[in-house]
């Protein structure tokens, strides 16, 4: 029993099942699936968390009727097709000592695909309008009604019966249960709709009919926000009036349900949407404030999710009575193996989620399996894991200590190879270091420290304020050697007259120098954090500020919901103009010249004291001869990208040490 964190690994007993701690990996979709049904690669995924010592894994969501196709790659359990797949994983999950429990699922109105790239079609209560999804849904007759709640029950049973634990109803970010409710969405007027009763029929009728499918050994569970957090969204005092009456309902002599799982937010709108996965801007546990109100009301098991991602933040709000379990999703993305860790009190063998929402709900809306930039074996167990052994010990040099050369050189080293990471500077990290100081964006310095510790852990040889010359490749004599220098600021052409004050981003960022009084032009190539992150911390600062980006709109490279945050943040300010599809050619003493990357319009700012200039990086080359060794470049040296990239490729770099002919993998 860990010392540090006795509450966080007490048994605790949900309906008939025990589970063995209190950290839950909470269903969330992967895009791991196998044409709709559970295949290799997502058992693989979750065997994974239940080997790293979780006491309860949800499986992400699966359709229990054919309208219910939010996205082209959602599970569906509506057919006996998919029980295998629940089979699979339920006996590997079990393997591990954890709890496997199913999410039963209908988006209502809330659908992002539609049918071969045409627009979504949904159905919903009412035709109500989605705003985020641009959906005008199709409302449901009440025989449509009637059948929805009939394949909640078949697919209670089917999970079940495939030796799934328990099944979870999701009743929370606005899907189809908690749009019945909603009297904003709900303009019924048949017996699901009008009074609160009748708005409530639905979802009542949903857990007292899976109850029953599923039986009595079955967990039933139900997922639920607090708080939608959005203009027309429900408050915390009818979610509570709500689940007051959930938690009185009874089947043959039973509770229906058995825990509810507490978390916030709404799909239907960028501000409330931003709470289904919290980015870094939002404080780590600040859900509990909502599980800690639901613990009043029942006596029933409650957990809740929300930026949980150490485990003393899970310790604590268990400890004071804010929930009785803790939901610690990217915690496990980030770190398969961080309940094992707490378990033995290894906290600082833990690699801490950072809230980038990079690879892993960023993957999602891209519609590719989600991973991590900081562990991208995320998602790819059977690619890369259980990691390979070297027979033959190599030595390899990792030239850079930034993000790719120091998992280049963690991995390399795990699988047995003698390495030596040499970094310029006197701080490991590379381009991180410079991220971390822009607003908002503190976290993500911890990339860097994670990745470093992982290399010291492994034995790498690491030399800070080592530039590597050719006498030291001769004293290292190296087999292989893995490129990693990243990249350095590159300006663009411009015209500048009259000594307009024109800086690089890295630069201001670095230095942090005085500018004159008066308007500051950031100008920004990409629409990533950079651009968006310096005019904010100008504006927060009290000054004017000019924003032009030569993407569609400030941000478009960043994660949705990091951007909501972001530019809502910029827009209190009051003191940032934004200006789109514009690159900067010329300054003068007090004008900013913009070119439209769309027609020949040139808009010009004027009052600029100073210039900021944010632009494609430029990889810095490595000129020195290796001998008879092999090369990799990888990172920003090959090409400028984002740390997501860099990890990856020093993962894939030090793997294929073990696929060259010369080397004998064990």
């Amino acid at each position: 029993m860990s010392q540090l964190f006795p509450h966080l690994f007490e048994p605790i007993t949900l309906g008939t099942r025990t589970i063995r701690n209190r950290i839950v990996s909470s269903g969330h979709d992967t895009v791991l699936d196998d044409h709709g049904h559970i295949g290799d690669d997502l058992v693989a995924y979750h065997e994974a968390r239940a080997r790293g010592g979780a006491g309860l894994i949800v499986l992400q969501v699966s359709g229990v009727h054919e309208s219910a196709r939010y996205t082209s790659h959602v599970l569906m359990a509506t057919d006996e097709s998919s029980a295998p797949g629940y089979r699979a994983v339920a006996e590997a999950v079990h393997r591990h000592g954890a709890t496997i429990f199913a999410q039963l699922f209908h988006p209502g109105r809330e659908v992002m695909d539609g049918e071969q790239g045409m627009a979504p079609r949904a159905k919903a209560p009412s035709d109500e309008p989605q705003e985020r999804f641009k959906v005008v849904p199709e409302a449901l007759t009440t025989a449509e009604v009637k059948d929805i709640i009939a394949g909640y029950g078949r697919a209670a049973k089917r999970i079940t019966d495939a030796g799934i634990d328990g099944v979870e109803l999701v009743a929370s970010h606005g899907y189809l249960p908690i749009q019945f409710f909603n009297p904003a969405v709900n303009t019924r007027t048949d017996e699901y709709g009008g009074s609160p009763e009748n708005r409530r029929r639905f979802l009542a009728e949903v857990v007292a009919t899976v109850r029953a499918a599923a039986g009595p050994e079955a967990v039933v569970g139900l997922r639920i926000s607090g708080e939608e957090k959005t203009e027309d969204g429900l408050v915390a005092t009818e979610i509570l009036d709500l689940i007051g009456h959930l938690d009185d309902l009874e089947t043959d002599g039973r509770d229906c349900l058995d825990y509810f799982s507490v978390t916030a937010g709404d799909s239907s709108t960028l501000q409330g949407a931003v709470h289904i996965v919290p980015s870094m801007q939002i404080d780590p546990g600040y859900a509990t404030a909502l599980s800690e109100q639901v613990k009043k009301i029942t006596d029933k098991t409650v957990m809740v999710a929300g930026r949980i991602n150490q485990p003393h933040e899970a310790e604590a709000a268990i400890a004071e009575g804010r929930t009785d379990m803790a939901i610690m999703t990217r915690a496990m993305i980030c770190d398969p193996e961080i309940a094992n860790k707490s378990q033995a009190d290894a906290v600082d063998e833990i690699r801490a989620c950072i809230g980038c929402n990079q690879a892993c709900i960023g993957h999602f809306q891209q519609g590719v399996p989600i991973s991590c930039i900081q562990y991208p074996e995320s998602g790819r167990e059977l690619t890369f894991l259980p990691r390979p052994r070297m027979r033959t010990r190599r030595t390899v040099l990792v030239i850079g200590g930034g993000p790719a050369g120091l998992k280049a050189a963690a991995v390399a080293a795990e699988q047995g190879n003698q390495v030596v990471l040499c970094e310029k500077e006197p701080q490991l990290g590379g381009a991180v270091l410079l991220a971390q100081e822009l607003p908002y964006r503190s976290e993500f310095g911890g990339a860097a420290t994670n990745l470093s510790a992982e290399a010291a852990r492994v034995g790498v040889d690491i030399r800070t304020s080592t530039p590597v010359t050719q006498d030291l490749v001769t004293e290292v004599v190296p087999d292989h050697v893995i490129v990693a220098t990243g990249a350095r600021e590159r300006m663009p052409a411009l015209e500048i007259a009259d000594e307009a004050l024109v800086i690089g981003a890295r630069e201001y960022v670095r230095q942090s120098p005085g500018l004159p009084a008066g308007r500051v032009l950031v100008t920004d190539w990409k629409g990533d954090w950079i651009g968006l992150g310096i005019a904010l911390r100008l504006a927060e600062s009290g000054r004017q500020v000019s924003l032009a980006t030569a993407a569609n709109f400030a941000g478009a490279a960043i994660q949705q919901y990091t951007r909501t945050l972001l530019v809502s943040q910029a827009l209190r300010t009051g003191r940032i103009e934004f200006v789109n599809d514009a690159r900067l050619v010329g300054v003068d003493a007090d004008t900013g010249y913009l070119q439209s990357t769309l027609c020949e319009v040139v808009h010009e700012v004027e009052g600029v004291a100073a210039t900021i200039v944010s632009s494609a990086p430029r990889s810095v080359p490595v000129d020195l001869d290796f001998g008879a060794a092999s090369v990799t470049v990888i990172g920003d040296a090959l090409a400028p990208r984002t740390v997501e990239e860099a990890v990856y490729e020093g993962l894939t770099a030090a793997t294929a040490l073990t696929e060259r002919k010369d080397a004998v993998p064990v």
